[in-house]
């Protein structure tokens, strides 16, 4: 995406802007998007802004057939003073890179990338909510579009970002959930796609998720895709476990993919010298750390969620509760601390949160 200039076509039309107050996630999107072409020899161009619209693809394209897709998500927070800030945006455009790499996809210019989102945020400014619990969600997205049945890495691509006007994740919010540990499904396994962020690692997920749900269980507790006794991911997120005052996550294996909100946590554990661990922790282990009385909180993290703690979960058919059913004291703290410095209500000793300067000709 070398020498980018960002052609910009306004909407004549806008969309009306939804009531904040109940909004459904990934439901509505703003007025614009942006849009990048990608032709083998040739490299990135047409870097545009245009107004949200469907896309035209041929129906053999690679992406319908062969899947090659990758995407990100982050946020965009609107502060008490109006300013609109990122957090940690240059580590999704990382990731995004890395996971290009596993699906044979051309690299992106993180910096141009990162330019060409605020660019973007800047026209759209309006819609970032301003409303507890809210944010502007963000879906960077690359797809394969060369017409071609073969299975070989495609020539032509698109990089897109949508931007979407959100509330919270789980209508529960901070709420802990119950979780159901899945024994026949797997998501992912070491050497596979588990530690890229692609499609087809979601739509693996879809049918355990389903059955869960039915059960009456909000997420499912991913396990080793090898022998389905070491924990990996809950539902779309990373997860943590605090075991006698030490806080343990599943080391990144190469069937986990790396959470930017992972990441956070732990740097920001590690600040406050709490014991942290990152290791292969096994479902027996979990289980005997719970009827001992030594587990004392269990958490998801991830950017829709930031944290979602648990509070109940099912093995083999027997429910095990954590904390009394509870949301713990460190849950708590680190959602507060984090959503705290997205949002610009507490300080940022990390040098995580970008704002984006106001340019008033870029609306206009």
């Amino acid at each position: 995406m070398g020498n980018m200039k960002i052609n910009i076509t306004k909407c004549l039309e806008k969309k009306e802007k939804p009531s904040t107050e109940g909004i459904a996630f990934g439901r509505n999107f703003t007025d614009h998007m942006f849009i990048a072409d990608y032709t083998e020899g040739t490299g990135w161009h047409d870097h545009r802004i245009v107004p949200y619209q469907p896309i035209t693809l041929d129906p053999s394209a690679v992406i319908f057939h062969y899947g090659q897709t990758v995407f990100e998500g982050l946020k965009a927070y609107k502060a008490e003073d109006g300013s609109v800030r990122l957090f940690r945006p240059e580590e999704n455009f990382r990731r995004m890179n890395e996971s290009c790499d596993r699906l044979c996809m051309p690299e992106i210019d993180e910096e141009e990338a990162l330019e060409a989102l605020k660019t973007l945020i800047e026209l759209e400014r309006d819609w970032v909510p301003d409303a507890e619990g809210t944010s502007l969600y963000i879906r960077p997205y690359m797809i394969a579009t060369e017409p071609h049945l073969g299975v070989s890495p495609s020539l032509e691509y698109k990089f897109m970002i949508v931007l979407s006007p959100v509330g919270l994740y789980y209508k529960e919010g901070i709420a802990p959930v119950k979780i159901l540990v899945e024994n026949e499904y797997v998501r992912a396994v070491a050497g596979g796609t588990g530690a890229a962020k692609t499609a087809g690692n979601y739509a693996a997920s879809l049918k355990a998720q389903r059955v869960a749900e039915g059960m009456g269980y909000s997420q499912v507790l991913w396990l080793d895709g090898v022998e389905k006794k070491y924990i990996e991911e809950v539902g779309s997120m990373n997860v943590f476990f605090k075991i006698d005052g030490e806080v343990v996550t599943p080391a990144l294996n190469g069937s986990i993919l790396g959470g930017i909100t992972r990441k956070s946590i732990l740097e920001m554990l590690r600040s406050w010298d709490i014991p942290v661990a990152e290791r292969r922790i096994s479902m027996q282990e979990l289980v005997d750390a719970q009827r001992d009385g030594r587990l004392e909180e269990a958490f998801g993290t991830g950017t829709a969620a930031v944290i979602s703690p648990i509070g109940e979960f099912n093995w083999k058919g027997e429910t095990f509760s954590v904390n009394g059913g509870d949301a713990g004291e460190l849950s708590q703290k680190l959602y507060d601390e984090l959503t705290g410095i997205q949002t610009g209500r507490k300080e940022d000793p990390f040098g995580w949160v970008t704002v984006i300067e106001e340019k008033e000709a870029i609306r206009q």
